[in-house]
């Protein structure tokens, strides 16, 4: 039995889009993998520079007691609740490591590991008190799967069907994320780069903090249901870094994030049809990919030293 099954480009590449009803399925799949990339890419460059590239994955562990809680409250699995639990949650979690990093001894990162074992486990624990009172599998948080974002409810206005309920909900998230880091791009520039500067000029350093913890939330929590934490966590982390590699300056790194997006879903979702695996995992394999040939081909990589010394003419 070979574990890696025959590479044939016909099925690979041209079969998932053969009729017009897999056209239309595979279409809702790609536009939310865009959606996800864009929308984590953009602040996981901040995420990153500020060294807290954990933060996305201590926050999509943090948020599930936020959902119970607002569950328990609104009686509703809704994504208007749920987004404004796992949302006070997100910042909860944020706020906590922040103060223990701040107030005690504890570093950072053990500060996010702790905070963020502690919520998920509290989150597991309502969940199990609420058995057979709420519809919510943990393994859904955790993997999700984007294959089957067209079976999402669809949104009815003034009794039009408008569409696939989670692609409205991750297109306006994506769009409200991009639109506010243009409209604060220096304010959140110079904390990342520079908090005493910030402090200097009478930049709120902590509001901004939040501001971004909570974009960071937001993207969280919506893109939990169609893709898992798997994908949120590495599209958090994946373009920037990758972009970094051939570009210093941020507003190119973030451009980076659009064309990176495409490459990881078109990518991904290709060769999770190959392998006939899980589209979100093949998409952060692919992610995965992309950084190791940035890595190797880079200026300054080991490539072009090795390169570079075959070529000096002291050699």
């Amino acid at each position: 039995m070979n574990l890696i099954p025959k590479f044939d480009p016909v099925r690979v590449f041209l079969e998932p889009w053969s009729t017009p009803e897999l056209i239309s399925w595979n279409s809702q799949v790609i536009l939310m993998g865009l959606l996800v990339c864009w929308a984590s890419g953009m602040i996981g460059s901040f995420i990153v520079v500020r060294r807290m590239a954990l933060m996305g994955d201590a926050i999509s562990h943090g948020i599930l007691p936020g959902v119970i809680i607002a569950f328990l409250a609104f009686g509703s699995l809704d994504v208007g609740p749920m987004l404004l639990g796992a949302c006070l949650a997100g910042l909860a979690c944020s706020f906590s490591i922040e103060w223990l990093q701040q107030n005690s001894p504890i570093k950072k990162d053990a500060s996010m590991a702790i905070v963020f074992t502690s919520f998920f486990a509290l989150g597991v624990t309502l969940i199990n008190l609420q058995t057979g009172h709420l519809d919510l599998d943990t393994d859904c948080v955790l993997y999700g799967e984007i294959g089957l974002t067209p079976l999402a409810p669809n949104i009815t206005l003034a009794g039009n069907n408008v569409g696939n309920r989670s692609l409205w909900v991750m297109g306006l998230i994506c769009l409200i994320i991009v639109s506010l880091i243009c409209l604060f791009y220096r304010q959140i520039l110079v904390t990342s780069f520079d908090a005493t500067l910030a402090h200097s000029i009478g930049l709120p350093v902590k509001s901004i903090q939040q501001f971004l913890m909570l974009l960071l939330a937001l993207s969280t929590v919506a893109s939990l249901e169609s893709v898992g934490v798997i994908l949120v966590v590495a599209m958090l982390v994946f373009p920037s870094v990758t972009a970094s590699f051939f570009f210093s300056r941020l507003p190119s790194i973030l451009v980076c994030t659009f064309p990176l997006g495409i490459a990881y879903t078109f990518g991904g979702f290709h060769l999770a049809y190959w392998l006939d695996c899980s589209i979100a995992a093949a998409m952060a394999i692919t992610a995965t990919v992309c950084f190791i040939a940035a890595l190797g081909l880079c200026p300054n990589s080991f490539l072009w030293k090795i390169v570079a010394h075959k070529k000096s003419p002291h050699n």
